[in-house]
């Protein structure tokens, strides 16, 4: 009878506080879904190219996830709190029947239980079914094909799972059966007569509060516009003071500027139950001002992380495809062995990787050192000279441009032309010499400067990213530096197996005597998979810690406000029973509802967005600094998000507060 009643009490629960399961099991599902990104395919190809990265990318997902379980933890504490203050007459009930304390505790103990394994099956079922689609997000990051469907399940995941969640359940259960033990049976029996304080302020004194937090917000979001937000100092936090004072004014102040306004169109304030509403929405606001400050600093930490994690990782994706335009590049250096040039091809193809059967399109060019009459500039106080630079010659130059699908560049035969790096693009010297455009003596010819252009010349390698470009017959005269390769692969052609063939062949290259300590020759070789798997894995620690972060906060700012409001509309069933005797009709009553809850809801988060859109405008000029900023796709990611948990919140509470307002 005992666990009858208990598993009653569930199912009826599961009607009355939607709100509650679902965000326990929204919570299990993120929280198995992020600690699960050991067990991805993709993951174990990254672990063999970076190891380090991927390795310090899952010890923070570790960190982050006992920081993600506290917060939860309170979250759901909150949230059993507002059930048992629901409860309170009903176990007032229990007691006055003849059940004692401990029995009422224990029934609520099972209670616990009963809907900590219930959420807990749910929400690691949909967290199994989401890692599936995660494992094929990642691999479309990284530009890694998956050879087949690979079942992701991580038991790692699932008993940290387990064990996070079942400490939270278990400090609930403790909580519960303390705060049942601590309460008199009168209590109880009145807990429903109960309502919270009500604080009302004339309606003078909210606009000037409202005026003052705007202008506070103002100077705050001039602050950050013209500082930047990478500058942490006294003004910085001084500037967060600002904005959370204006933040707190704008909420303790906004239910009294509304009412005046619209107490100024009469026929506005007494349309239908605006009277009602407006009242209703004052009085509350006067009380909950601190805890919607709260949330709207919450959903702009949610909107902020993920829409910048979502910008960041598209510029670092951009920044990558940009640094790697060749599916391979091959480079021989040469040292000044014997005098023999390298045989590229030729050394390839017999090492097992054959160039003309490979690449669909592939230039080989040679970069030069050529003499020069000393070129002096200066960084700071001090001056340098320059003796001697790397060149390339300009069909070489353009060659690689057309492969990269860019213009070629235009010289005459008296003119010399600059090839900017993508890594040293900055670098004084070339700026310098760049800015000043003087006569260049090279080989012993003078050259007027001519035009520039950027580009990549080598992947992955920064030691020629930038150079002179000369005259055919005058580059071909210098010293060769180095004699390469870049190509893309035939259709058709693995990219990932390809690159194994390359490895292999450039492996064999060493018992055949050509390495640096022999004929003079050092050789290296870089692919854009094997780019892509070293250098982004920037680009997974930012998306997915952000994104977890962000879903994590925005769940939480969700979840408090729809037990604000599932309180607030227990608290009002009295109000709305009076209304419904006074012939007010039940679709009047549902409209006041929805809208409450939609000025609950939506009015932190317009004021978040705003204060995102500042955050955005600054941060996003700190990203552009290494790159381009898609603003479209981190702000549709960012939506999605909010349409997706906010949404399905804010219907939740809609309908569960129209329930409890029913009394059905």
């Amino acid at each position: 009878m005992f666990s009858k009643l208990a598993f009653q009490n569930v199912r009826r629960s599961l009607k009355d506080y939607s709100v509650y399961f679902l965000t326990l099991t929204f919570g299990v599902c993120i929280f198995y879904v992020f600690n699960s990104m050991e067990s991805q395919y993709v993951m174990e190809i990254l672990l063999s190219a970076n190891k380090g990265m991927i390795r310090v990318i899952l010890q923070l997902i570790d960190v982050v996830s006992v920081f993600v379980s506290v917060v939860l933890g309170f979250l759901i504490l909150y949230a059993n709190g507002f059930m048992i203050r629901r409860r309170k007459k009903e176990l007032g009930t229990y007691l006055l029947l003849g059940l004692d304390g401990g029995r009422v505790s224990a029934l609520l103990f099972l209670e616990t239980l009963l809907i900590g394994v219930f959420s807990l099956g749910i929400g690691l079922l949909l967290g199994v079914f989401l890692s599936q689609f995660i494992s094929v997000f990642t691999a479309g990051l990284f530009a890694v094909s998956i050879p087949e469907f690979h079942f992701v399940f991580s038991p790692r995941a699932l008993g940290k799972t387990l064990l996070y969640f079942g400490v939270i359940f278990l400090v609930v259960m403790l909580f519960n059966s303390f705060r049942v033990s601590r309460q008199k049976l009168i209590d109880l029996l009145r807990a429903d007569r109960e309502n919270q304080d009500l604080k009302l302020k004339s309606v003078g004194a909210s606009v000037v509060m409202f005026l003052t937090g705007a202008i506070l917000l103002i100077i705050a979001y001039a602050m950050l516009l013209v500082r930047g937000i990478l500058r942490v100092d006294n003004l910085f936090f001084l500037m967060l003071a600002l904005g959370t004072a204006g933040t707190l004014l704008f909420f303790r102040s906004l239910s009294g500027f509304l009412l005046k306004i619209c107490q100024a169109n009469k026929r506005l304030y007494y349309k239908g139950l605006n009277m009602f509403l407006l009242r209703q929405f004052n009085s509350r606001i006067n009380s909950t001002y601190v805890s919607m400050t709260v949330i709207c600093l919450m959903l702009l930490l949610a909107i902020g992380i993920t829409a910048c994690s979502v910008g960041l990782n598209n510029t670092v994706s951009a920044i990558t495809a940009e640094n790697a335009p060749y599916d391979v590049t091959v480079r021989f250096y040469c040292h000044g062995g014997d005098g023999a040039e390298p045989e590229l091809e030729k050394w390839l193809a017999a090492g097992g990787f054959d160039p003309e059967q490979e690449l669909a399109e592939s230039v080989r060019f040679d970069i030069r050192q050529v003499e020069l009459e000393p070129l002096t500039y200066s960084v700071g106080d001090r001056e340098y000279t320059q003796t001697s630079l790397d060149a390339i010659s300009l069909t070489d130059c353009n060659r690689l441009l057309a492969l990269q699908g860019r213009t070629p560049l235009a010289l005459t035969e008296g003119e010399y032309g600059l090839l900017w790096g993508t890594y040293m693009a900055e670098e004084s010297f070339w700026k310098s010499l760049w800015a000043d455009r003087p006569v260049v003596v090279a080989q012993g010819r003078a050259l007027l400067a001519g035009g520039d252009v950027q580009a990549v010349v080598l992947t992955g390698d920064s030691v020629y990213s930038s150079m002179l470009v000369l005259p055919d017959a005058l580059a071909a005269s210098g010293t060769l530096s180095s004699r390469n390769l870049v190509g893309n692969y035939a259709p058709g052609i693995d990219p990932e197996q390809a690159d194994e063939r390359l490895a292999q062949a450039m492996g064999n290259l060493v018992p055949r005597d050509y390495d640096s300590g022999g004929n003079g020759y050092g050789y290296g070789w870089d692919s854009r998979v094997q780019i892509y798997l070293q250098t982004m894995g920037t680009k997974i620690l930012v998306l997915f810690l952000g994104i977890y972060l962000g879903i994590v906060f925005l769940l939480c700012s969700a979840a408090v406000l729809a037990l604000q409001q599932l309180s607030q509309a227990a608290d009002n069933q009295n109000r709305y029973r009076v209304l419904a005797r006074l012939g007010v009709e039940e679709r009047m009553r549902d409209r006041s509802i929805y809208v409450q809850v939609f000025l609950a809801f939506f009015l932190p988060l317009a004021l978040a967005v705003v204060h995102a859109a500042v955050g955005m405008t600054s941060a996003n000029a700190a990203i552009a600094q290494v790159g381009r900023v898609d603003s479209a796709a981190s702000s549709a990611v960012t939506a999605a998000f909010i349409l997706v948990v906010y949404g399905a919140y804010f219907l939740a509470t809609c309908w569960g507060s129209r329930r409890i307002i029913r009394g059905r």
